[in-house]
Formats: structure tokens, sequence, C-alpha cells
């Protein structure tokens, strides 16, 4: 491996004793976290508390990936924040399978491959500032949170317009 970062992780003593684990904790910012609705902000740490086990085919990563997001609601577009955590059990291994273990290199581990498919998939992809959220008025565009607006929503289908000038 060639650049050192907080997610490499140095297993050589790990991988001279079968069965031997150790407890890891690594706080870092990770650039490059958003999904389709939120994003973990780059200068925002990503914390991983995880036990490292020696087993025969590599290494066993079990524990937590957590970080806090921030996001508009998808509704009305107000700043919306949250927490994620998300548990991982995780194999590294020399030869790893396509898409289900990791890759592990000489006498090092990148978590980060591990810590972005865990994010990714927790991230909301529509999230709410609150459950009950109205939204925006798609006429005039106020937040009917706040105001309330006189316009006549339009429940027509416009699939159906050219049957509706029918008379039968």
């Amino acid at each position: 491996m060639s650049t050192l970062t907080p997610f490499r992780i140095q297993v050589a003593a790990l991988l001279r004793r079968p069965g031997a684990a150790r407890a890891e904790h690594v706080e870092a910012p990770l650039a490059g976290l958003a999904g389709v609705g939120a994003e973990v902000p780059a200068t925002t740490p990503v914390v991983v508390d995880a036990t490292l086990e020696r087993v025969s085919d590599g290494i066993v990563v079990r524990g937590t990936v957590g970080a806090h997001w921030v996001a508009a609601c998808s509704r009305c577009l107000t700043p919306v924040e949250g927490d994620v955590a998300v548990h991982v059990d995780e194999l590294y291994e020399r030869d790893p399978l396509e898409g289900e273990t990791y890759a592990l290199d000489e006498d090092q581990l990148d978590l980060e491959p591990l810590v972005r498919d865990a994010l990714m998939l927790e991230l909301p992809n529509a999230p709410l500032c609150r459950d009950d959220c109205s939204g925006l008025c798609p006429t005039c565009g106020i937040d009917r949170n706040n105001e309330t607006c006189t316009c006549v929503p339009d429940n027509s289908d416009p699939r159906w317009a050219a049957l509706r000038g029918l008379d039968l």
C-alpha cells in the first residue's frame, strides 16, 4: 500500500498469531461521502470502533462505523442533520472475492473501502425535517409548514386530458 492514512492499519503482528485479536479506534475525516440525499461533510470525523481478529482466511473486522450527516429536507429544503451508526462484520483476505470480501495487503488492511460501503448504504436517501413535513407548495413555493396559501391543487392526471374533451 502506498499512502498512509488513519484508515490503514498495520496487522503484521496479528498475521503471525492465529486467533489473536485487538481493538482499534480510528477517528478521522473522510472526503467524498455523499449519497443521493445526504452527505458526511469532509471536515466531520468518521469514527470506527472495531475488533480485528486473526482467522484462518485472514482478518475479520467487527465493530461499528459512525458519522454525522447533513442534508436538505426532501420536502421543504430546510437544513437537516443526524447521526448514523452501522455494525460491520467483514473479512479481509489476501485473495478477496469481488463484492464479498476486502483485500488484505502484505501487512496492512485498509478500512476506507469498508467505511465507505457501510456509510453510503446507511445515509438517508430522502431525509425529512420531521415526519409530518408539509413541504413546499408546488404552485407558489411557500413553505406549508410555516404559512398557508390559497392555491387550488390540480389533482388531474395529464395523461387523461384528451379523454376529458370527449362528449359522450
